[in-house]
């Protein structure tokens, strides 16, 4: 079972990433556009977590034929094992877990490793760059920054998938329950050296004191106090992808029909509420990944999903064709558009110090005269979501799907 649905949501994740990325200028872009100065959430903060709960999503799918085989067997186990114990009072009660053959394990850390790699390679393209074209130092090397996008997409779905083969259904709930208030609890009871508890600022937050601990200030988001896709705020992540896989759960149960979009869509609209009252406790915030903002973001996914769901699956309309397009190749257009950024950020036109940079001098050469700085700069990013889903679409046309 493939959703369509599923392919359009994740395309349109990915040509909004690419969206507010690339504006012309940092300086000039719409507010909308922008990711809120701390806490708060804007419609560009809802992108991140999208592709998180689309992973848990897909992840429903993909896992199904291991979860369902070691269901049956842990079913049949239990049944083997209430016969025995009839017979004999000492034998042990069947297990809670399910317990998978290694392979899938391998296949689980393997994409996970990839996911990682990739992004690490990706900061280190950043500084490789920047020794080879403009003559910083190779020292730079010894800040590169360790966590980042792929790194977090890499580990939330590594520990999600551990947690989904290994635990009941049950469990997997309780499990994120647990994670949620847990995060909660942490960062607002435990007090970090020198400030007392509670401070949710960027240097006196719980998981910016484990960041700097563990990897470093060096290697954080531009050498500051903490990363936004630092360690401990990856485990509420873990739970944005767990709440994607318990929706695509349900989906697969489900009858094609607009029932079943209106409870997503009631579903949606009560974690929009209960994460918007849950901020007033617990700050709606992206950078720390704040339980609230798990919740909150999360009604957003189920609500555009919902729409998706409905016109798409129920409806059979064919407007989502072209993000579709961007959906099957959502890993490799990332990878590729952060590439071809640094490059042109890296290289200049012209020489001297006061040589723009490639990436300032289009902007300014070819969007800035007709459209002003403003709307020059929302034209080139929708310029560079052109760009890009032409080269999709020629991968699409061939067959071509990059997938680990």
């Amino acid at each position: 079972m493939r959703l369509k649905s599923l392919d359009v949501f994740r395309g349109i994740a990915i040509a909004s990433m690419i969206l507010v990325n690339n504006p012309g200028s940092w300086k000039q872009v719409y507010p909308p556009l922008e990711h809120a100065v701390w806490h708060g959430c804007t419609p560009t903060d809802l992108v991140f977590p999208f592709f998180l709960f689309i992973v848990g999503c897909a992840m429903s799918f993909s896992l199904s034929k291991y979860t369902e085989n070691y269901k049956k067997l842990n079913a049949e186990t239990s049944q083997s094992l209430q016969i025995e114990e009839s017979k004999n009072a000492d034998k042990k009660p069947a297990s809670l877990f399910l317990l998978p053959a290694s392979n899938v394990y391998w296949r689980i850390a393997r994409r996970a490793a990839i996911l990682f790699i990739l992004g690490l390679l990706l900061n280190t393209s950043s500084i490789a760059l920047d020794i080879l074209l403009n003559s910083a130092p190779v020292e730079n090397f010894g800040k590169i920054r360790i966590m980042g996008v792929l790194q977090r997409i890499g580990l939330a779905y590594f520990i999600s998938a551990i947690a989904i083969l290994n635990l009941s259904p049950r469990n997997q709930k309780l499990l994120a329950i647990a994670l949620l208030l847990g995060y909660w609890a942490a960062l607002t009871v435990v007090p970090v050296g020198g400030y007392s508890a509670g401070e949710l600022t960027p240097e006196g937050n719980l998981g910016g004191y484990v960041d700097r601990l563990i990897l470093g200030s060096q290697h954080l988001y531009k050498g500051g106090p903490f990363d936004p896709e630092g360690l401990l705020s990856t485990l509420p992540a873990v739970v944005t992808v767990l709440i994607g896989y318990f929706t695509g759960e349900w989906l697969r149960v489900q009858p094609i029909k607009t029932r079943t979009s209106i409870n997503l869509a009631i579903c949606g609209l009560s974690c929009v509420v209960i994460g918007h009252l849950w901020g007033f406790l617990f700050p709606i915030n992206k950078q720390l990944w704040t339980s609230s903002y798990v919740v909150f973001t999360a009604g957003w996914a189920l609500l555009l999903l919902a729409a998706c769901y409905e016109t798409i699956e129920v409806r059979d309309w064919k407007w989502g064709r072209p993000f579709e397009i961007m959906g099957v190749n959502a890993l490799f257009l990332f990878v590729a558009s952060g590439i071809v950024a640094r490059i042109l950020l890296k290289t200049h036109i012209g020489s001297g110090g006061n040589a723009p940079t490639t990436y300032t001098w289009i902007y300014e050469n070819w969007f800035v005269p007709w459209a002003g700085p403003l709307n020059g700069s929302l034209a080139f990013a929708v310029t560079a979501v052109l760009f890009w889903w032409l080269i999709l679409y020629g991968m699409y046309r061939r067959g071509w799907a990059i997938k680990i």
